[in-house]
């Protein structure tokens, strides 16, 4: 046995996953899901239209900081318990099953959510891609979710058949990224003819939600609209968990996969600011924008030569193919574990492994799973926004930042009884994790709310189409888990059960070389 495969029995699993993944794969997976390729792109209208540049400008890293912070608490329980469960391994060892439970369900939502909202993101801007190519290319609504489904499938086939290669191609993921960044801001600084001004871009604010008839300022526009679009950085940065998720195909997950977590969330953090800028500078034709819904593409359609607002778009959408690629083997790997456990319907079927060390089951059923979240994307909205595409956002930052509460919370309560990994925050745990706590519950109401007038109830003009459905579909899943909770699970489901002789789940003990190894914040 290897140290990491020794850690993995102390904590009661066999290595059944291939360890294969070097510790820059292990970053590579996070930086992909991230991927500023994919959320810059397809959620810039909700920051746009709620709140404007100034969103965007201080919005972004604002919120990055909080986020990193988040990453920070996070990175430090992966590296105590490297496991391919993550959050809701920690939360029932932290706590006590009923923890485990839901942590894990709201985890598992969050990805399914996160991968639909990628592929589906993806799958609109190959859709205006054919249709700059080639005339007999409408692309209606109807052609973007068929391409969604196609590319949801090539995705699933991928993490299936190419097992051998996909941490080759999560670490060509992150080289696209980088250099598609840069190539977009280049373009977007030396092709255009004009650029907006710092006055426009640091301090222009813009309510194009319907919400105060459009005013910018007032307790409305500040507390109500401006927070809404926070919602750009918050989705973008978000679905950091795979390093964990992936850790136990990870060579020296303890150190590895706690650095990669956090790094991927910081280094995002510059990357997306600065491509998010050259954005803003390029947005010339306001009302142009304005007409699009906010919608990225109108920037580059506006600003650029036909050329190069064709290469930009083709950058972004390989950059969200690769995105979706990672976030099918990150949510699988998670539904894997959770199965593992016993807390998924049909356990036996999601937990098995084939000889290839692929969890065939869990990347099939999972993919299905958001097929089938995004099935309300096929009827347009009346609101001029893609409103059910920004509720499947909307289900995967509630899903996945609630996840990340339950053990936050719980590492918090447990005080000096928590023994850490061998990269730890010291004492600064608890000015941090009470910051996390805050911040990922006052997200976690806001996204919740209706996006456009039309999608609050009573209103006469309410139409269903405009509804955000997010609390409907967490709140549905919530509601489910309780039930089964209390009626059933409660009295079988006892947290992770190991998979190596008849031992109890550890509660705490003390990972492999962890006391002359202790980490700081900084990881130095």
């Amino acid at each position: 046995m290897d140290d990491d495969s020794r850690r993995l029995a102390e904590l009661g699993y066999r290595q059944e996953l291939r360890r294969t993944w070097s510790g820059f794969s292990n970053f590579a997976i996070s930086f992909s899901i991230i991927s500023i390729l994919a959320g810059c792109f397809t959620t810039f209208g909700q920051a746009w239209n709620n709140g404007g540049p100034v969103a965007i400008s201080w919005g972004w890293p604002l919120i990055s900081l909080f986020i990193l912070i988040i990453g920070f608490c996070l990175a430090e329980l992966v590296s105590a318990y490297p496991t391919a469960g993550g959050i809701y391994w920690w939360a029932a060892t932290l706590g006590r099953p009923v923890h485990g439970w839901f942590a894990g369900w709201l985890n598992l939502i969050g990805l399914i959510a996160v991968t639909a909202s990628v592929d589906y993101g993806c799958a609109t801007f190959l859709n205006l891609t054919l249709s700059m190519l080639f005339d007999s290319w409408a692309g209606t609504l109807r052609q973007a979710f068929i391409l969604f489904v196609i590319i949801l499938v090539l995705h699933c086939l991928i993490n299936i058949f190419a097992h051998r290669i996909i941490n080759v191609l999560q670490n060509v993921s992150v080289w696209w990224h980088v250099a598609g960044a840069a190539v977009v801001v280049a373009i977007l600084i030396f092709v255009p003819d004009h650029h907006q001004t710092f006055q426009f871009v640091f301090t222009e604010r813009f309510n194009n939600s319907g919400f105060a008839g459009g005013d910018t300022g007032g307790l409305t526009g500040w507390f109500y609209v401006l927070p809404l679009g926070f919602l750009l950085t918050q989705y973008t940065i978000t679905g950091f968990d795979a390093c964990a998720h992936v850790s136990e195909e990870t060579r020296g997950a303890a150190q590895s996969a706690a650095r990669s977590l956090w790094q991927s969330i910081f280094f995002s953090a510059i990357a997306g600011w600065i491509l998010l800028l050259a954005f803003l500078f390029a947005a010339t034709d306001v009302d142009a924008i304005n007409d699009a819904g906010g919608f990225s593409g109108a920037i580059f359609e506006t600003a650029l030569s036909p050329f190069f607002f064709k290469t930009v778009i083709i950058i972004s959408t390989i950059g969200q193919f690769f995105c979706g690629m990672s976030c099918v083997t990150s949510m699988s790997r998670m539904a894997y574990a959770f199965s593992r456990d016993r807390a998924i319907p049909g356990w036996r079927l999601w937990s098995a492994v084939d000889r290839n060390g692929t969890p065939l089951n869990a990347i099939i059923g999972t993919t299905l799973a958001g097929l089938l979240l995004t099935l309300p994307a096929l009827y347009e909205s009346t609101a001029g926004v893609p409103v059910a595409f920004y509720a499947v956002v909307s289900v995967a930052v509630i899903g996945l930042y609630l996840s990340f509460l339950i053990p936050i919370s719980l590492r918090l309560r447990s005080g000096d009884r928590f023994v850490p990994g061998p990269w730890s925050l010291g004492r600064k745990y608890k000015l941090l994790g009470r910051i996390a706590v805050v911040e990922i519950a006052i997200i976690s109401v806001y996204f919740m709310l209706p996006i456009v007038p039309a999608g609050v109830p009573g209103r006469a003009d309410f139409d269903w189409s405009a509804v955000n459905y997010a609390p409907i579909a967490v709140g549905g899943v919530l509601l489910l888990v309780t039930a089964w909770w209390f009626f059933s699970a409660r009295k079988w489901f006892t947290g992770p059960r190991p998979t190596i002789g008849d031992s109890e789940p550890p509660t705490g003990s003390a990972p492999i070389e962890q006391e002359t190894d202790r980490r700081e914040v900084s990881g130095r």
